[in-house]
């Protein structure tokens, strides 16, 4: 991340900033990690802290159908049922102690705010578009957008269609871009893959000063609790720091390939505590004259992997539809297709767009999953 500042702030942070009207703003830190990690300064018309009442807890704890998997298996998104509201609509299928991901299908915008108080959180952007609204000011959505939205941000999502489909992981530890990109001030280095152009922070939005009753959602430890607060949360009338939800478009991203095959880490995005995310982004195949474009047979012992298939046709795999899921657990070899590395041969582009998520923990599979899976995956290597 790198420094951001909208809005008005004063000049030096823990000091009387006052509106024209002689009214104090009220500092909020903005930040994790107890102090040691990044964060922002927000300024706020109303104290950000006048609950009016706390409502009771909701469960909404993934329910697991399979606690330990080493079959390989294939989800069907296109079958995972939409819901009109934004939250409901939030199925996770593979989870484990370090992150949750699944697909979320909302019909409607959402008349309430939300903050994930444990997690942070990445929206895919699969199909339609929007505004996500926070805070800190807006960012407009539409396919192939990232959206890295850090712990504690409140926010509310307004959608311009009912078919919008987001590809979404929960991350107990914050989600940074990987560190073998960025010298030791933080800036992306010359050979990263993309670099800070990409990353689009919010847009500034006039603060809200409205009294009333306002509904934020919370979510800790598996659970949604309804806080009424007295003041609009979007209050901010100016903010600064490292500290704050972005976007990063997938085809902002740069492929790095090679005279050979090069192995997954290359397509790496985003990382975090055991867990990686990569884009695999339409590019040049590999130009040795013997290369074979398609990847080799693998296990992954150390990881399980997953692909979320998201835009044109993946030449490692037949029979793939869009929004699909497959999951292959570490300590299983799994490779191309019969045919696929065939095929692939003397190829010298492809248009594929996918997300891939490696967490170096087993997953488990949810009762969400199961609902939607294609059991004749683990079988799909055998020759015909």
């Amino acid at each position: 991340m790198r420094y951001h500042q909208s809005g008005n702030i004063p000049q030096k942070r823990h000091t009387i900033f006052k509106s024209p009207e002689d009214k104090f703003y009220y500092e909020q830190l903005f930040g994790t990690e107890g102090f040691h990690g990044i964060s922002s300064l927000l300024y706020h018309v109303h104290r950000p802290t006048q609950i009016k009442s706390i409502g009771e807890p909701k469960d909404v704890t993934p329910k697991i159908a399979i606690d330990k998997n080493v079959t390989p298996r294939m989800f069907k998104g296109m079958n995972v049922t939409p819901e009109d509201d934004f939250m409901d609509s939030r199925k996770f299928l593979l989870v484990n102690n370090d992150l949750k991901m699944g697909l979320a299908k909302p019909r409607k915008s959402m008349d309430y705010f939300y903050k994930n108080a444990e997690c942070d959180e990445l929206l895919y952007v699969h199909n339609g578009s929007g505004i996500l609204k926070t805070f800190v000011g807006n960012l407009e959505f539409s396919f192939g957008d990232y959206l890295i939205i850090p712990r504690g941000t409140i926010y509310q999502v307004e959608l311009n269609s009912d078919d919008t489909v987001f590809f979404v992981v929960e991350s107990h530890s914050p989600i940074y871009t990987p560190k073998r990109y960025r010298n030791e001030f933080g800036q992306l280095l010359e050979h990263s893959p993309f670099c800070e152009r990409d990353i689009i922070a919010p847009t500034f939005v006039e603060p809200k000063d409205e009294k009333g009753e306002f509904l934020i959602k919370v979510k800790k430890e598996n659970q949604i609790t309804d806080f009424i607060y007295a003041t609009h949360p979007f209050d901010v009338v100016g903010w600064d720091g490292y500290f704050y939800p972005y976007k990063f478009n997938i085809k902002n991203f740069e492929p790095i390939t090679g005279r050979i095959h090069q192995p997954p880490p290359v397509h790496q995005t985003f990382e975090a505590h055991n867990f990686v995310v990569c884009s695999f982004c339409a590019r040049m195949y590999d130009y040795h004259p013997m290369a074979i474009p398609a990847p080799y047979n693998h296990s992954n012992i150390d990881s399980d992997e997953v692909l979320f298939y998201t835009e044109g046709d993946f030449m490692s795999r037949n029979h793939i539809d869009l929004m699909d899921f497959t999951l292959h657990p570490g300590g299983i070899v799994h490779g191309p297709h019969p045919g696929a590395m065939e095929r692939s041969i003397g190829k010298k582009f492809t248009e594929e767009y996918a997300v891939m998520v490696d967490p170096f923990k087993p997953l488990k599979i949810t009762e969400e999953a199961m609902k939607v899976e294609d059991p004749s995956y683990k079988t799909s290597w055998l020759e015909e």
